[in-house]
């Protein structure tokens, strides 16, 4: 299972940081992602890790404001974003994926999270 938390309400500008807390699971087995999806809005990746060396992916829109980094000893995967903008707003999930090499899509992620609300006031 992944538990997300983290999310809130904050201003445009602000920082946020998104934990996952995975159990029940060999965790570093799986490279770890975090989607988002907003009302209306088809869901989409926002940040990739692979299992061990720690390589990363970004979707487009992040442009150099989000982190993603894990820690295998705490079963734990983050995402902290900095310079969130209103479009930003929606529900980011975590997942895991078993044969995803970095980046993971909505057909290769095994695991989902439950999702934790972003949202970001102008």
């Amino acid at each position: 299972q992944l538990q997300a938390c983290g999310g809130g309400l904050v201003q445009a500008g602000d920082s946020l940081r998104l934990s996952c807390a995975a159990s029940g699971l060999t965790f570093s087995n799986y490279a770890l992602g975090w989607f988002r999806q907003a009302p209306g809005k088809e869901r989409e990746s926002v940040a990739g890790i692979s299992r061990v060396s720690g390589r990363t992916s970004y979707g487009d829109f992040v442009k150099g404001r989000f982190t993603i980094s894990r820690d295998n000893a705490k079963n734990t995967v983050y995402l902290q974003m900095n310079g969130l903008k209103p479009e930003g707003t929606a529900t980011y999930y975590c997942a895991a994926s078993r044969s995803a090499p970095v980046t993971l899509t909505m057909s290769n992620t095994h695991y989902w999270g439950q999702g934790t609300q972003v949202t970001v006031s102008s």
